[in-house]
């Protein structure tokens, strides 16, 4: 991008009442139309220098007083000039502040994520880091907030980096060899061993993708199993309040009830669905149906068991969450004596008294995560999955036909491997891919 893009300007805080109410503007004209609503501020100011201004409207008349920055090209976000004006954050006096920023052409409004898009175009951040700004405003759990920070500050950016740099470099000695056979002789006798490496480690990137996507959308976990075995009670204890009516009455919970929680910084969705069985009535019905439908989208499916319920008769319950992985349960343990027997063990839990609450947390975290904490996995999603097991299943290709000495396979699939890495860092991005990307974003990022 040059200095010939039109300068661009948007509200760059929420358009609500607040204390501050923030307006950017980044191009060319930045500066000119910024001083025009603060004339007071010198026709030369000091970079990042924050300058007490009065806002004026078009008469000269006094607006607001607010603070005003600016930041000169390249060293700015955008990499272009960009101007701040921090003023009170009413909207009718930003809408009147925003409204003189346009009045003589020189501006135009931007577009959703117009600025982080010049901030790519222009070199100051890579495709990752972009998408991370958006992760970053999205974020709403702990988790998500660390590994959109941490893909802000360019942590996937540099594995990504890892492997695309060592597989360009084997790409070009591979088509030298193929094109230029006599100067580049030999530079391809190890490339068997470089593909397998390089392999390893997409294969390795691509496995933290499922923990990736899950803390940015957060888990899903539902509830489920026989009427009356304490699922409702159970769901209180878990999200903390009373949310689902509990009764003695079976069959109490009609619809699916859902509750956002936090654990460990990693976001949970719980669902407390309608108790299953076999004769229900033609509404509560209705919710088995969903409950059903609810267990097939789940990362996980808790089964809450009355006391006593057979071993053959919790495999049956269990067959209801198909192919979701399940957790089995005993509830109500509180009013249950302990088995003499037990074959083999479930966990036993009460929703009144909170008696094995904790350690089913702990038990829900392990399966759902594993080792290690949240907050240090790379933010990947489905875009960056899909363009990973591309890279993947091409260097896998390209093993397979280094053994068997073809070396036009093997180049032709190491650049479909750089091809769909590219994807994720920007380098072979297409036009159409960086709109989609930057379409998500809000105005004013």
């Amino acid at each position: 991008m040059t200095s010939a893009s039109p300068t661009i300007v948007a509200l760059a805080t929420a358009p609500a009442a607040g204390a501050v109410g923030i307006i950017r503007l980044s191009g060319p004209a930045a500066l000119e139309v910024g001083r025009r609503l603060a004339p007071g501020v010198p026709p030369s100011p000091t970079p990042r220098h924050a300058y007490l201004a009065s806002f004026v409207d078009a008469r000269g008349g006094v607006l607001d007083e607010g603070l005003f920055l600016y930041f000169r090209a390249p060293a700015s976000f955008t990499g272009e000039d960009v101007v701040e004006l921090q003023a009170h954050g009413g909207p009718r006096l930003l809408r009147l502040l925003l409204e003189r920023t346009l009045e003589d052409g020189l501006a135009r409004l931007a577009t959703p994520g117009e600025f982080t898009r010049r901030a790519f175009l222009n070199g100051r951040i890579d495709l990752t880091r972009a998408e991370a700004v958006a992760d970053l405003v999205a974020a709403d759990s702990e988790s998500a907030v660390r590994a959109a920070a941490a893909g802000l500050s360019g942590a996937l950016t540099v594995r990504v980096r890892a492997l695309e740099e060592p597989l360009r470099d084997l790409h070009a000695d591979l088509e030298g060899v193929l094109n230029f056979p006599d100067e580049a002789e030999g530079a391809d006798e190890d490339s068997g061993s470089r593909v397998q490496a390089l392999r390893a480690q997409a294969e390795a990137l691509l496995a933290e993708a499922g923990q990736g996507r899950l803390v940015r959308r957060g888990a899903r976990v539902a509830m489920f199993g026989p009427v009356n075995a304490g699922k409702s009670t159970l769901f209180n204890r878990l999200v903390g309040e009373a949310r689902a009516l509990v009764d003695d009455e079976p069959g109490t919970t009609r619809d699916a009830l859902e509750a956002r929680v936090e654990w460990n910084g990693l976001g949970v969705t719980l669902f407390d669905t309608a108790g299953l069985r076999e004769t229900p009535g033609r509404v509560e019905a209705l919710g088995i149906a969903r409950t059903r439908e609810l267990l097939s989208g789940v990362d996980l499916a808790v089964l809450v068991l009355p006391p006593g319920t057979s071993v053959e008769d919790a495999g049956r319950w269990r067959d209801e969450a198909g192919s979701t992985t399940v957790l089995m349960v005993d509830g109500k343990c509180d009013v249950a004596a302990v088995p003499a027997s037990p074959p083999p063990p479930r966990p036993r839990v009460s929703g009144l008294t909170g008696e094995g609450v904790d350690a089913l947390r702990d038990e829900l975290l392990s399966r759902l995560w594993g080792g290690g904490t949240p907050s240090a996995v790379a933010l990947v999603s489905e875009r960056h999955a899909d363009a990973l097991r591309r890279a993947s299943e091409a260097l896998s290709r390209a093993a397979s036909a280094s053994r068997l000495s073809t070396l036009e396979v093997v180049s032709g699939e190491v650049a479909i491997a750089l091809e769909a890495l590219g994807e994720v860092s920007g380098t072979s991005a297409s036009e159409a891919l960086i709109d989609a990307i930057f379409q998500r974003f809000c105005i004013g990022k």
